[in-house]
């Protein structure tokens, strides 16, 4: 059956589905997807049997469904390909500012380094391009969390938890809450040796971007002073509002 759009109509309920599925943690029953849908059980049933023997979702003991692996291979490979396109852009960051440039997506709970220009510095930062980690202890992960709704955010911690990287990790979930209305508030999100001890990172979010994305320099506390990420920051803002324009597709 052919939508209205010229697309094909169980296509798009298919995909429809998978993201109902990610809104919803990456677990839902069949009835809640038929809530959040709207579309009928019947439709519900045919379309998740289909992803199901493909193995973009896959289902638990408990009977409800979760996103399959065979997702994981088609995400890896679209962060990859959309950090390539970012490259140039974080390499002009590097050349203005001198630090470590990254970009990084929101994936499965977590924060995934898509994209790095080094700095040419002999100590340089920090992390590499595919390392996971939780966004709550990082500059990108709390750049992003701070552009989502409260409820979500409080959902993505309550199945992750706050395990403390350093001993200034935040760990109290009140508390980051605040913290990320700050971040909001300012319009970029500073890492103080949160993730790694000396390490100071600047993080701006990335607008428009079909998966939540950052965009940060990284550095040493002793280049990358407080006095520092006033001048910076900007800088790293507007390499942000770039990277939005210059979206692919």
């Amino acid at each position: 059956m052919v939508a209205t759009s010229g697309g094909v109509q169980s296509l798009e309920r298919a995909f429809e589905l998978l993201e109902r599925l990610a809104d919803a943690g990456g677990e839902a029953s069949l009835s809640e997807l038929a809530t959040s849908s709207g579309l009928p059980m019947p439709t519900i049933h045919r379309l998740v049997r289909t992803l199901v023997a493909c193995g973009y979702v896959r289902q638990n003991a408990n009977r409800r469904y979760a996103l399959g692996a065979r997702l994981i291979r088609l995400g890896e490979q679209a962060s990859l390909q959309f950090g390539t396109w970012a490259r140039p852009l974080l390499s002009e960051l590097v050349d203005e500012i001198g630090e470590t440039a990254n970009l990084a997506v929101l994936e499965r709970d977590e924060v995934v380094y898509v994209s790095q220009a080094p700095s040419k510095h002999s100590m340089r930062m920090f992390t590499e391009v595919g390392r996971r980690l939780l966004p709550h202890g990082t500059g990108v992960g709390k750049a992003i969390l701070a552009q989502l709704p409260t409820d979500e955010v409080r959902a993505l911690l309550d199945r992750t938890g706050m395990p403390a990287y350093t001993e200034h990790t935040h760990t109290d979930v009140d508390t980051f809450m605040a913290h990320l209305t700050e971040i909001a508030d300012q319009g970029y999100a500073l890492d103080e040796s949160e993730q790694e001890l000396g390490v100071r990172c600047i993080a701006v979010p990335v607008p428009g971007t079909p998966t939540p994305t950052a965009v940060s320099v990284s550095g040493p506390e002793g280049r990358l002073t407080k006095e520092a990420v006033v001048r910076i920051a900007p800088t790293v803002q507007r390499t942000a509002e770039a990277l939005a324009k210059q979206l692919p597709g």
